[in-house]
């Protein structure tokens, strides 16, 4: 299992001196999140490209289809490229029903979302072979021309794609199917309710299920679980000699990267200083 730590505020200086503190304690992965409007997630995570050498870096997580695909895959790229290979991807439908995330813009509706949301995914694996390419969708659109001007960014290090976790809302089979056949699961509870009924929270026999779902899903379009992801997401605390114990029924379900995240504060002080807390105590390993 691999270990990530998720930065819940802060600037690009937070993010390259935490990368660093991360790294040195055996952290896997350091991730940012993705606002509409705020400080700029792959400017963070560029400052942090610059200051490790091996930490996976990337975003939890991009809201693909309010954002351009070919926008985000040159900002991917320049990132990969600049990590020399360590960035990773994921992306999600983006939140609804919250006023605060459709400030600028009416939300389209979650049909509409999952519309760009595949036309995205589809045109990525396009956008970062630098070339040329014909794509024809409902919303996006690109011409195939004899030459780029200016230059398309160079291809990203990781080839064929930089690896894409994509949400999945478990038990539902198109959701799934999207996440399936990328490179990683990031896990959402939605089960078809009657009205007024509660969804609860994901549990690891929940996410059991959902696994043994997709390794049958990515069999039929042949394909293995082989570097396949499975992102369980959760909160430890740096003085908890057990700490593992939480962590070891979501590896014992199938997940394959514990994400450590702390989104009871958003004061820059109060994130910078519990971040500083919880990295230097080292990731909750599953024996």
């Amino acid at each position: 299992m691999k270990y990530g730590f998720v930065m819940a505020y802060g600037d690009a200086r937070d993010a390259a001196e935490l990368a660093v503190i991360a790294e040195q304690h055996g952290w896997d992965g350091f991730f940012v999140w993705e606002s509409i409007w705020g400080i700029d997630a792959w400017v963070m995570l560029g400052a942090a490209a610059m200051t490790t050498e091996r930490i996976r870096l990337g975003t939890m997580l991009t809201p693909l289809p309010r954002r351009k695909p070919w926008d985000v895959a040159g900002q991917v790229s320049t990132v990969d490229n600049l990590s020399g290979g360590r960035v990773t991807l994921a992306v999600g439908l983006g939140v609804t029903g919250d006023d605060r995330f459709w400030l600028f813009e009416d939300d389209p509706g979650r049909k509409v979302r999952a519309e760009l949301m595949d036309e995205s995914l589809a045109m990525l694996q396009q956008l970062w072979r630098d070339e040329p390419f014909d794509f024809a969708g409902k919303h996006y659109r690109s011409r195939k021309v004899a030459e780029l001007m200016p230059p398309a960014p160079p291809p990203p290090v990781q080839q064929p794609r930089v690896p894409t976790w994509v949400v999945g809302g478990w038990p539902r089979p198109k959701s799934m199917r999207r996440a399936a056949l990328q490179d990683g699961w990031l896990p959402n509870y939605a089960p078809i309710l009657a009205p007024g009924e509660q969804p609860g929270e994901l549990t690891p026999d929940l996410l059991a299920e959902g696994v043994a779902w997709i390794t049958k899903e990515r069999a039929a379009h042949g394909l293995t679980m082989d570097g396949y992801d499975v992102v369980a997401e959760g909160t430890t605390r740096a003085d908890d000699t057990n700490a593992a114990d939480t962590v070891r029924p979501w590896a014992e379900a199938g997940a394959t990267w514990w994400i450590d995240a702390d989104w009871s504060s958003m004061d820059r002080a109060v994130v910078r200083e519990a971040a500083e807390r919880r990295l230097k105590a080292g990731p909750p390993r599953v024996g």
